[in-house]
């Protein structure tokens, strides 16, 4: 059924375990239906301690648990991700670039697949940089493109290229605008996502190793971007709609401005600042999860 997570693959109902060997979980010593079974948002972010400081808050925002309590790392066992759960709430971290966030989506979805979950959300919260915008905007992504403005994912398997959809769901990206506006504390756009396979060349940076372009051609391609809709540059989301799609989830990207890319290339604001940044994802998902479960 349309609610439940849909696999794309076959050969995983003849195995008698699934061992998802980067959380340190499998179905042979974990009963993913008790542990998981009762999840309904999923949020995932680069980093270990940014998704365990997101599952304190949420568990805040929803009254679940006591101020202050400790929420053990369900992963463990490994030192890949962290995983970390309240009430309905799954948080996850997935590292740095389209490689790492992979591995981590495909543990993920046959961890919610496994554990027999419906109506599943997914929303991947995190830092970019902003084009055309202040620092501190948040943008929700319309649609992932490649570093050539495509909405696509382009992939090798068996030798052969795969091209993939990067659209992401529009009411849930209406929804989150709307819970924005209710906030009514920074400044939020809907808008096209540049996903990149590096940080620095990439994303058209003057100041990493290697830089073989000048100032005038970084900017042209910048506004280029901006002008096909792209109002933040990170190196996740593409692979994130796609799976997302190809499993039947509906799926989000909130993240926050660092930096304005037509103004500089490094991100030069003070740390309490960059932190304040930080919390704003965590508090937009938090008042929609909170909106949505009648909390608000």
């Amino acid at each position: 059924r349309e609610n439940f997570i849909h696999l794309c693959n076959p050969h995983l109902e003849k195995m008698k375990e699934d061992i998802l060997y980067h959380f340190a979980l499998g179905t042979g010593t974990h009963d993913f239906p008790t542990l998981f079974g009762d999840v309904k948002f999923v949020c995932v972010g680069g980093s270990p301690s940014r998704m365990k400081a997101f599952i304190a808050y949420i568990a805040e925002e929803l009254g679940l648990g006591s101020p202050g309590g400790d929420y053990p790392n369900i992963c463990a066992g490994t030192d890949r991700y962290a995983m970390y759960k309240v009430g309905p709430v799954l948080s996850v971290s997935h590292g740095m670039g389209i490689p790492s966030i992979s591995i981590m989506l495909h543990e993920l979805i046959k961890l919610l697949y496994h554990a027999k979950c419906s109506d599943i959300t997914i929303i991947r919260i995190g830092t970019s940089g902003g084009i055309g915008l202040e620092p501190g905007s948040v943008v929700i992504t319309r649609q992932s493109v490649d570093a050539t403005f495509k909405p696509q994912l382009e992939q090798v398997v068996l030798g052969k290229t795969v091209i993939r959809s990067t659209n992401l769901d529009e009411q849930l990206a209406k929804e989150l605008m709307q819970c924005s506006k209710e906030i009514g504390q920074f400044n939020t756009v809907i808008g096209n996502t540049m996903c990149t396979l590096d940080f620095y060349e990439g994303q058209g940076r003057l100041d990493g190793a290697i830089c073989l372009y000048d100032e005038e051609e970084k900017l042209q391609y910048l506004k280029n971007a901006y002008e096909s809709g792209v109002r933040n540059i990170e190196m996740e989301s593409s692979v994130f709609a796609a799976m997302c799609n190809l499993s039947g989830v509906k799926a989000a990207v909130v993240c926050v401005t660092l930096l304005n890319r037509l103004e500089g290339d490094q991100i030069s604001s003070p740390h309490d600042v960059l932190v304040e940044y930080q919390q704003r994802p965590q508090k937009l998902v938090g008042y929609f999860i909170k909106k949505s479960l009648g909390k608000v």
